[in-house]
């Protein structure tokens, strides 16, 4: 399955969910049946499998909807790809931006896609380290280019709103394939996006 926006719930499991958050949201000691809380669980549930929806996409069959033939061999960058994820550690967010290059070796794809496989790993319960590779393999995978390279940075709730609670605090995590293992194309890509790295 490519990317595809949740336009039904399966109600089985919205069904499951909306029962244990109900569970849940009494345990913290609210009233289930306020006013302003009774549909919550509900809106939680349905909220929680939009988030995490990428667990139902694949990252292969997205770049392969839109792979072509192209003698083109220079460095291909999309910068600035929004993303947002919830931490597996504490299920709180981490949402920042990626940037992800790769240079062909006779195919490539869509760029819309590029920003598409983002989605499908940063949707679902993570560790922003693993989320840099499953990206960086996608792609190396699928379009067996020269090289991939991904630059992600991320601010993380879990460390803002709760434990040090840092606000400012920022994580970079890089990843690189091929032939940005060389120092001179890494470089290159580096100064490249190096205007949105603050």
């Amino acid at each position: 399955m490519a990317y595809k926006k949740i336009e039904q719930y399966d109600q089985e499991t919205t069904d499951g969910l909306i029962q244990h958050y109900s569970s849940a949201i009494s345990l913290l000691g609210e009233d289930i049946n306020r006013e302003g809380i009774q549909k919550t669980p509900e809106r939680v549930a349905k909220a929680m499998q939009y988030i995490t929806q990428g667990y139902q996409m694949d990252a292969k069959a997205i770049l392969d909807s839109a792979k072509f033939h192209e003698s083109y061999s220079e460095m291909v960058i999309v910068k600035d790809i929004e993303l947002y994820s919830l931490c597996e550690h504490h299920m709180l967010p981490f949402f920042g931006k990626a940037h992800v290059a790769y240079i062909p070796d006779g195919i490539i794809t869509g760029l819309s896609k590029i920003a598409r496989v983002v989605d499908c790993f940063a949707r679902r319960l993570q560790v922003q380290e693993r989320l840099t590779h499953q990206i960086l393999d996608a792609i190396q995978e699928s379009l067996n280019p020269l090289g991939v390279a991904v630059v992600i940075e991320a601010q993380h709730l879990c460390m803002m709103m709760r434990g040090v609670q840092k606000q400012n605090s920022v994580t970079t995590t890089s990843a690189f394939s091929g032939a940005f293992e060389r120092n001179e194309t890494r470089s290159e890509f580096l100064r490249l996006i190096a205007a949105d790295l603050n």
